[in-house]
């Protein structure tokens, strides 16, 4: 909260004559403008649709007559002199019209020979292309693990006035509880202790399950990242070993305890191979082993047709993800996103620059955050990766994920019988094995499911003959596809370390 406020008064002092600020905690940033303020000894008016322009602090006050419209609002404020903090709720949406556009420009120009400042709050609307330039927008930093324990004690507190509420939960489960909140606003943190505790009366270990779905529906609305619940048993990989054992040494390195150690915290890593090879159940596979939350962000809602929201999606997503560090990011075929800034001053011109400046700004995060967060991105078409990602030093190490080996084809056969409760014993798995060669993971699954529906629809029981009966029928991505897969397998001999 301190530093916070050290940087709002910042931009007041470095006159910054108009700040918007996008947020649905309208309160809290009403409130940290004014002790910035009030650090910087000055006073404060608020505007509003409803009552105009008021004096909020110090001594708060009346309105002030025939403001409410905005246009009223920015002409006063033009003409006063006096070093004064502005605080215009919702005013971002009226501005509709070239006299508003006008005055706000105006006002900009006045505000930025002196500390005056009007900071716009407003939780959804856009700045017209004329004012944009004059405006600088300030996100609100997510509340760190101290400030999340204040929100749910205060939250719980306000519920006990109105409401029998019992706390029965041990320190072991609040402190999960409080580590399935990170991430989320204060308001969403209020909004899903009031769910969880109001549902039955009582916080209780139950609820760390209950504000982890909560969570994931809270962070869906971002549009960009969603919150991948943790499987409900351990993960079986076939396979992968090279990439394990990596995996392994790295598994307690974004603790406290590493870092005290003297290590600095894994960056990531970049997986490149056959498409159904695992890369992206490797993702799940990290963040279960390392007992940590996983995002995903989808790169396909990413991009947006407004100007300046497509950089703002993708610094809510880094801000989240740092908020619930230590966690895992994962960014699923990454070639999709930056396939334009990989294409040269083709790639520029067919976007406006846009995917150049979303990828500048991925590669800004990968170089100075110093939160631990650990980074897996995975590709297809290594073609389509601007160069820039793949320089050493962007990630810890970029693995290759080839076609399953014969000992990987039998572990990959293993699991999925066993997972469809056959008992792999029961089978000739060196037959499936040698039958599948050249066959993805996926793929195998598939045949095997396949298989399953055959066998059901005679009224039978799974046979061996069967499951090898689908292998026969299907043409593997390696022979659809062999030439790319061979191009890929010559690119990554000598850059890669080999998954497995």
């Amino acid at each position: 909260m301190a530093d916070l406020v050290e940087d709002l008064e910042m931009l007041i002092r470095t006159r910054h004559a108009i700040v918007t600020i996008r947020t649905v905690e309208e309160a809290f940033a009403s409130r940290s403008v004014g002790e910035a303020a009030a650090g910087l000894d000055m006073a404060v008016i608020e505007w509003t649709i409803s009552e105009g322009l008021r004096r909020a602090a110090p001594d708060p006050g009346g309105t002030i007559a025939g403001t409410e419209p905005l246009a009223a609002a920015l002409r006063f404020m033009r003409g006063n002199d006096r070093a004064i903090v502005y605080v215009l709720k919702d005013a971002i949406r009226c501005v509709d019209g070239a006299p508003v556009e006008r005055l706000l420009r105006d006002v900009a120009a006045r505000f930025a020979g002196d500390r005056r400042t009007a900071f716009m709050i407003d939780p959804a609307g856009r700045l017209p292309a004329s004012v944009a330039p004059y405006a600088v927008p300030f996100d609100l930093p997510l509340p760190e693990p101290d400030e999340i324990y204040e929100v749910v004690k205060r939250t719980v507190r306000q519920l006990q006035r109105v409401e029998t509420v019992r706390v029965e939960i041990d320190q072991e489960a609040f402190e999960r509880f409080l580590a399935n909140l990170r991430g989320l606003t204060r308001q969403e943190i209020a909004q899903v202790v009031s769910e969880a505790v109001l549902s039955d009366g009582r916080l209780d270990p139950e609820d760390v399950g209950r504000a982890a779905e909560l969570k994931r529906r809270r962070l869906r609305t971002t549009g960009v990242l969603d919150y991948v619940a943790p499987p409900g048993e351990p993960l079986r990989i076939g396979g992968m070993a090279g990439l394990r054992r990596w995996l392994e040494l790295r598994a307690r390195a974004l603790t406290e305890e590493a870092r005290a150690y003297g290590l600095q915290p894994p960056r990531g890593i970049l997986m490149l191979g056959v498409q159904g090879c695992g890369k992206s159940l490797m993702a799940r596979y990290v963040a279960a082993e390392w007992k940590l939350p996983l995002l995903r962000m989808d790169v396909g809602a990413l991009y947006d047709k407004y100007v300046g929201e497509t950089e703002r999606h993708l610094r809510r997503a880094f801000g989240i993800a740092g908020a619930m560090a230590p966690c895992v990011l994962w960014v699923d075929e990454i070639e999709k996103a930056f396939a334009s800034a990989g294409a040269g001053a083709d790639g520029a011109a067919s976007d406006g620059g846009l995917s150049h400046r979303v990828f500048g700004q991925l590669l800004t995060w990968m170089q100075d955050h110093d939160e631990p967060v650990f980074l897996i991105a995975t590709a297809n078409d290594v073609s389509a990766l601007p160069p820039e990602l793949l320089r050493k030093g962007r990630f810890d190490e970029v693995f290759f994920v080839d076609l399953p080996s014969a000992e990987a084809r039998r572990e990959i056969f293993d699991i999925h019988l066993a997972r469809r409760k056959r008992r792999p014993v029961d089978f000739e798995l060196d037959a499936l094995v040698a039958a599948a060669e050249g066959f993805s993971g996926a793929e195998i699954e598939q045949a095997i499911v396949a298989a399953m529906y055959a066998a059901f629809g005679a009224g039978r029981e799974l046979t061996t003959a069967d499951v090898l009966e689908e292998i026969g029928r299907t043409r593997p991505l390696s022979v659809l596809m062999a030439e790319k897969v061979a191009a890929l397998r010559r690119w990554a001999e000598g850059r890669c370390v080999q998954a497995d």
